[in-house]
């Protein structure tokens, strides 16, 4: 197997597939409530939508970083965005449908690769510091584990709700 396949195979296993590690990103959000996606219930913590939002921005940034090849990234404000002020079903529905599509286009970008790709690196931005260095191979593999360390955050701010 391509180890483009085999990076495919892990965004959709955590994304919504069978992890290993546990209940998918997909299945641990299934059926919450708009209050418990913005319920606060570890003081210090990030509620569930904002985890969701900025689960969106990551593969949105990384998908960007494919596509232009420069180590660009989000702003402080577009890296944990605000949950709307008055929060809606609708809208908590648009966060997850908006991580899905960001999700999809990700993994279209990644279908358009090769093998050879995942040893090139980004080309760094003077202005933007917080770029983490590394080949698109290093990149993948840690949007894995951006996704699954959050997933696992969601799971325990829905223990709360138990």
């Amino acid at each position: 197997m391509k180890e483009i396949n085999r990076l495919l195979d892990q965004l959709r296993r955590a994304y919504d597939g069978d992890a290993w590690s546990g209940p998918s990103l997909q299945a641990t959000l299934a059926g919450l409530t708009v209050a418990q996606a913005v319920a606060h219930p570890l003081a210090g913590a990030h509620s569930i939508w904002e985890i969701v939002l900025h689960l969106y921005t990551w593969l949105e940034t990384v998908r960007r970083r494919l596509e232009t090849n420069t180590l660009l990234g989000p702003t402080d404000e577009e890296n944990w965005p605000l949950v709307p002020a008055e929060p809606t079903e609708a809208a908590w529905q648009h966060a997850q449908q908006q991580l899905r599509q960001a999700h999809e286009r990700l993994l279209d970008a990644i279908s358009g690769m090769h093998d050879a790709d995942l040893d090139l690196f980004l080309a760094p931005l003077p202005e933007y510091s917080a770029g983490t260095p590394g080949s698109y191979y290093v990149l993948l593999h840690g949007l894995v584990q951006h996704n699954q360390y959050h997933t696992g955050q969601i799971a325990l701010l829905r223990k709360a709700f138990a």
